[in-house]
């Protein structure tokens, strides 16, 4: 008598349970990361156009010996030159004694609403460094 044997065909339930655990663990490890990745983006927009503006804050004090002082979009493009008209996730902006103010809107919950302020100090060599700050969660704060 010639005994044949069984070939196996596909996979045992163990094995598609533990195959669909460990996806779901990785999903749910990648998923909030991706979704800070994506704010961050989003906030570039935001940081751009407030670098611009301290360059021309900057710009401002070496030709004035002062700061300048700005409040709204309409204001600082006629008091410094820089256009933010077309910058959505800007909700309000101030300039005042240098120091750059800006509310978030537009970006994601996690963000909206919070400030981000961007303080000039004046080196020996009068020179302008620039310090970060504002109501934004420390994850989402700009760098230098």
């Amino acid at each position: 008598m010639m005994l044949t044997r069984m070939r196996r065909q596909g996979f045992t339930l163990i094995e598609l349970l533990v195959v669909s655990t460990i996806l779901g663990i990785l999903a749910a490890i990648s998923i909030p990361l991706s979704s800070a990745q994506t704010v961050k983006a989003s906030l570039t927009e935001v940081n751009n156009a407030i670098s611009h503006v301290a360059s021309a804050v900057a710009s401002y004090y070496q030709e004035n010996d002062s700061f300048p002082s700005a409040s709204g979009k309409e204001a600082i493009r006629t008091t410094l030159g820089v256009s933010l008209g077309n910058i959505s996730k800007i909700q309000a902006i101030d300039v005042t004694d240098g120091v750059i103010s800006v509310t978030i809107t537009n970006v994601s919950s996690q963000v909206d609403g919070s400030s981000l302020i961007l303080t000039p100090s004046i080196g020996g060599d009068l020179s302008i460094s620039w310090t970060w700050g504002g109501t934004i969660q420390k994850a989402f704060m700009p760098g230098k």
